[in-house]
């Protein structure tokens, strides 16, 4: 099963830039990374008239998207899937999978928290709260801590504790 953990915190905390890191720091390392975003309201990923959005609105259930350099894909769904649920349908041949905005999830979480922002933090007492990224204004709950600006020793951790070396 290939392993996930959600980025989490409060919106502008950073967390899109973290993940971006992240990815960069482990990809260079040699592991394949996903990633998902969880966005609680509709989103739209092909613009008004282009052919694959005239497929949609002409009732096609998914529209493919297809080019030598990447893939697209829009699905009709009738529900909000589960992170469980949107790995093992649409997730293959990745090491990590790196989410963003899963809050709720039962995964293992990393928080994003600036205390220039003068908020609480989202997940001090989720017991899958495993490290902080910033720099929390108390001694928090959840140790280590990471610096936001560094994303190496996060990367570290975050290696020792879920992926396995590549040989």
């Amino acid at each position: 099963m290939i392993p996930m953990i959600s980025i989490v915190g409060k919106s502008d905390t950073g967390k899109t830039t973290l993940l971006e890191k992240l990815i960069r720091e482990l990809a260079r390392r040699g592991y394949r990374i996903g990633s998902i975003k969880h966005d609680a309201h509709s989103f739209d990923i092909d613009h008004e008239g282009k052919d694959s959005w005239r497929h949609k609105k002409a009732g096609a259930v998914i529209t493919l998207i297809s080019s030598p350099s990447k893939i697209a894909m829009v699905l009709d769904s009738d529900h909000d899937h589960s992170l469980n649920e949107l790995r093992d349908k649409f997730i293959k041949d990745v090491d990590l999978i790196l989410t963003e905005g899963y809050k709720r999830e039962n995964l293992p979480k990393i928080e994003v928290f600036r205390s220039e922002l003068r908020r609480e933090m989202l997940c001090s007492t989720d017991d899958n709260l495993i490290a902080i990224a910033g720099d929390p204004p108390i001694a928090p709950r959840v140790t280590p801590v990471f610096d936001l600006d560094d994303p190496v020793p996060l990367a570290n951790f975050i290696e020792q504790k879920f992926l396995i070396k590549k040989v």
